[in-house]
Parts: structure tokens; C-alpha cells; sequence
């Protein structure tokens, strides 16, 4: 009789992954998704002065990478072609910002059985919400909105939205909308829910008990903030992003800024912790993996800059703790990873097949520390102005437009001021990096030259640029930010 039920245990767990055992057994997924949250803006990524609880808990309790990067973007929008990486598993040189007849990770998840759920914020063809999901309550279409008058809509079962409704804050329906789901959720099949905020992007208007606690002239400047970026990209200067304060920058305007931003995030920490609470009470904790990342990072005053769209670290290198069963606690890797990598990551944890033709590499073996990383170099990219390679110490930065080139030790001056590209005794390793940001061009689909036909020149004067409000920014802000 023993040997006769050891057989059928046996037959059970070799049944298909698509087998209604082996989904009982699969993983739950909480994925939660920040809005331009550079990776040093938490307390579990060294920074004193933010207060981010919950995460700096969640860090402890499961792993974190060091040196996790967005792959960067062609559009000023870098959160649009971000997301389409993260969900396809794809470079944003093959998929853009379009999911629509995209294999993407809900997708997967679901023809292998998860319940796949959303809400928050939806950038990558509306189409392509009802091929990924069976649920979508509450979904911000679209790249920003007033935190105060976000429009949400609900997925229709003909695939189509509801109108448009204003509700609240966004942070809040956001998390409410996700602890409605964790508690309808029946347990018959896993879930994967994909929970993205429109926090801390701007409008940089946090509910005022956040905003209490922090003193807007007492926050820390950035180790490398500067009035004015000193060269052209060879774009306009002029995008939205850094249209957010007038130039030259100021130490008071960054500051106040700054806190505001990082009320944002604390209100976004307690909501995590809102969601970290509802899964125990539910008995869901024990099998549900926790993942908290970001779709790029932000300037917000380093080297002169706002926004994001620049291949500096603080706007590609984004947080990224995973914590649940199976992820080795208080572990903290240095192995490079993009967030492209994370579809085969989850197949791999889930143990499901793992699709073809995905970019991203899967870092399971990473985290259980059966391996080292899973490369040894890592590129970054913005349209056609940008270009950088890193390995493990040296980054060069290529701009093509302007014909200029940056190169920066990382170990030793890790906020990237000190150019050393000019230096005569670093001309190998200039050259040598060149040659292997063109082989990673190569191998993601970039065909960009590294040097422009025509040559622009790198000044700028931003006395030439006539700032103007987005119409999501409050009239507080534009009353604060926008009047002379």
C-alpha cells in the first residue's frame, strides 16, 4: 500500500506544469512598481534620511540587487518602453512601448494557469490589457496624472474600458484596489498581482501628512547636484521633465522638491505595508513571492537635471528586492541585472518554460547564489543621443550627437564627476570599452553609430528655453515652480 502511494505522489509531481496540482503548488507573485524612484531614494539602499519602513524591512527579509538598471529608453516617456521590457522580456529596440500581439509575462502566467490581476497605471496599448489579465479595476491609461484626479477605469469583459472616473489619490485607490483583490482572491489558482504606481513621478504634490514629515530646507542636496548640466546631449534641453524648476537650479528648489518627493515614497511604504499585512492575514505569505522595483530612476537635481532622460546612474539604476519563499534573506548581490531579465527570473521560480527569443536572462541562479551574475557588462541607452557600457568598475558614456565621450571609476567616484575619458593613461580602456558597447548594441538590436553625421555643438543657454506647465501639475505648483 505504501509503495503503491509512493507511486501516485510520484505520478502527481510529474504531471504537466499546466496540471491542476502543479498550479495549486505554484507561487503566488505581488508585483509592485514604482514611478521614477532612483534606487538611492530608500533607506535600504543607504539613504538616511528618507523614511521607506516597510521596504527597508522587505530587504531584510529577502534580497536585493545592487545593480539593477532599466536598459533605458527611445522617448522622452522612458516609463513607456521600461514597462514594455519588463513585460516582454524584450529590449526596447525590438518591442518600443507596443505590448499589443506581444508575448508578455501576464500572458504567460496566465496560459499556465495563474488568476492575473491590475491595477495602477497602464502605458503600452490598451489592447494589450485584456490579453494579459483576467481582472483590471482601477487602471491609470496613460503616463501621468494629478495624484489628486487620477482617471481610473475598469477592464470590461468585451476587452474595453469603462469611463473615466476620479476617486482619489491615486496611491490610495491603488492599494485599496489591490487588498479587494487579495481578499476575493478564492486560493483555487495562483496570482500574479501587478500592482504599478504613479508614485513618486511627478506632480511632486504628496498628500500633506507626508509632506509633515520631513523639513523641505533640511533635506540632503544629491553629492552631485548642480545649477545647469554643463553640455547639450544634443537634444533640446528643453523636455518636460526639466522644465519642472527654472534654470539654473537652486539649493532651496531641489530641496523642497526633493521632499516632496520623498513624502511620496513613505506614503508608497506604508501602502506596501498595507499589502504586506492583508497576504498574512489571508494565510497568503507563505506562498507569495514579493517583488518591489522601479521603471527608471530620476535626476531631481544631479548634474543639473530633473529627469530621466540621461544614462546617468541615478536614472537607470533602479531598486529591486525580492523577498518570499525560496529568496535568501538579508542577501544583497552585486550581479547585474535589467528589468527584462525578471520574465524569465519568475518562469524560473514558478517553474514554467521559459519562452524564446526573450532578451532578458533568468537570475534564479543568481539569487540561490549558484552563480555569480549571469553577465559581466551592461548597457544603457537614450534615443539616439546616449549611449553607455559599464563593467565592473568603469562606465563610459558615449554621445554621438555631440561627438563627446565621458568615461568614470565607479569605485571610486561612484556619482560620476570626474571625467577620465581625456587621460592619457585611460585611452586603452576608452577604447576598449567602445568596442564592447558596440558588440552589446549588437547583440539588443541597436543599430546606432557612435558618432553622428553631423556634429552638434554642446553648448546650451537656458536662457532660451520658455518654461511652461504640464497641465497635471497642480495649481499650487504652478503657483510655486512656474511664476517668476
Amino acid at each position: 500500500m505504501k509503495k503503491r502511494l509512493s507511486l501516485f505522489l510520484l505520478f502527481l509531481n510529474l504531471l504537466p506544469l499546466g496540471g491542476v496540482r502543479a498550479q495549486s503548488a505554484r507561487p503566488n507573485i505581488l508585483f509592485i512598481f514604482a514611478d521614477d524612484l532612483r534606487a538611492d531614494a530608500l533607506g535600504c539602499y543607504g539613504n538616511p534620511y528618507v523614511s521607506t519602513p516597510t521596504l527597508d524591512s522587505l530587504a531584510r527579509q529577502g534580497t536585493s540587487f545592487a545593480n539593477a538598471y532599466i536598459l533605458g529608453g527611445d522617448q522622452g516617456a522612458v516609463c513607456a518602453p521600461s514597462r514594455a521590457m519588463l513585460l516582454s522580456g524584450q529590449s526596447f529596440f525590438r518591442v518600443s512601448d507596443k505590448l499589443n500581439g506581444v508575448l508578455t509575462l501576464p500572458m504567460h502566467l496566465r496560459q499556465h494557469g495563474y488568476t492575473t490581476f491590475l491595477t495602477g497605471k497602464w502605458h503600452n496599448e490598451r489592447e494589450a490589457v485584456a490579453a494579459g489579465f483576467d481582472r483590471a479595476q482601477n487602471v491609470m491609461l496613460g503616463g501621468m496624472a494629478n495624484h489628486f484626479e487620477v482617471p481610473v477605469r475598469d477592464l470590461k469583459p468585451d476587452g474595453t474600458f469603462t469611463e473615466p472616473e476620479k476617486k482619489g489619490f491615486s496611491t490610495d485607490i491603488f492599494t485599496n484596489t489591490a487588498l479587494d483583490f487579495l481578499d476575493q482572491h478564492d486560493g483555487q489558482k495562483p496570482f500574479f498581482a501587478y500592482v504599478p504606481y504613479t508614485v513618486p513621478h511627478d506632480p511632486r504634490s504628496p498628500l500633506p501628512e507626508y509632506l509633515r514629515q520631513y523639513d523641505e530646507q533640511g533635506v540632503p542636496l544629491p553629492p552631485n547636484f548642480m545649477p545647469l548640466h554643463p553640455f547639450s546631449f544634443g537634444n533640446s534641453m528643453a523636455i518636460r521633465d526639466e522644465q519642472l524648476a527654472a534654470f539654473p537650479r537652486t539649493p532651496d528648489v531641489i530641496r523642497a522638491q526633493t521632499a516632496a518627493y520623498y513624502a511620496l515614497i513613505t506614503h508608497l511604504d506604508q501602502s506596501v505595508n498595507l499589502l504586506i499585512r492583508k497576504l498574512k492575514q489571508k494565510g497568503l505569505d507563505k506562498n507569495t513571492l514579493i517583488i518591489f522595483t522601479s521603471d527608471n530612476g530620476l535626476g531631481l537635481g544631479s548634474h543639473g537635471l530633473l529627469g530621466k532622460q540621461n544614462v546617468y546612474e541615478h536614472s537607470v539604476r533602479v531598486p529591486l528586492i525580492l523577498a518570499g519563499p525560496g529568496i535568501p534573506k538579508n542577501k544583497t548581490t552585486d550581479a547585474f541585472a535589467y528589468l527584462f531579465d525578471l520574465f524569465p527570473t519568475l518562469c524560473q521560480y514558478a517553474r514554467l518554460p521559459v519562452p524564446g527569443g526573450l532578451d532578458g536572462q533568468g537570475l534564479w541562479p543568481v539569487i540561490q547564489g549558484k552563480a555569480k551574475g549571469v553577465r559581466t557588462e551592461l548597457m544603457t541607452a537614450y534615443m539616439q543621443f546616449q549611449r553607455s557600457v559599464r563593467d565592473a568598475r568603469y562606465k563610459l558614456i558615449r554621445y554621438p550627437a555631440i561627438d563627446h565621450t565621458l568615461l568614470f571609476d565607479l569605485r571610486q567616484d561612484p556619482y560620476e564627476l570626474r571625467n577620465l575619458a581625456e587621460k592619457p593613461e585611460h585611452a586603452p580602456r576608452v577604447q576598449a570599452l567602445l568596442a564592447l558597447l558596440q558588440t552589446e548594441q549588437k547583440k539588443y538590436g541597436d543599430t546606432l553609430p557612435l558618432t553622428a553625421e553631423k556634429v552638434l555643438p554642446r553648448h546650451w543657454d537656458y536662457r532660451t528655453i520658455e518654461r511652461k506647465p504640464d497641465p497635471w501639475q497642480p495649481q499650487e505648483l504652478i503657483e510655486r515652480y512656474f511664476k517668476d
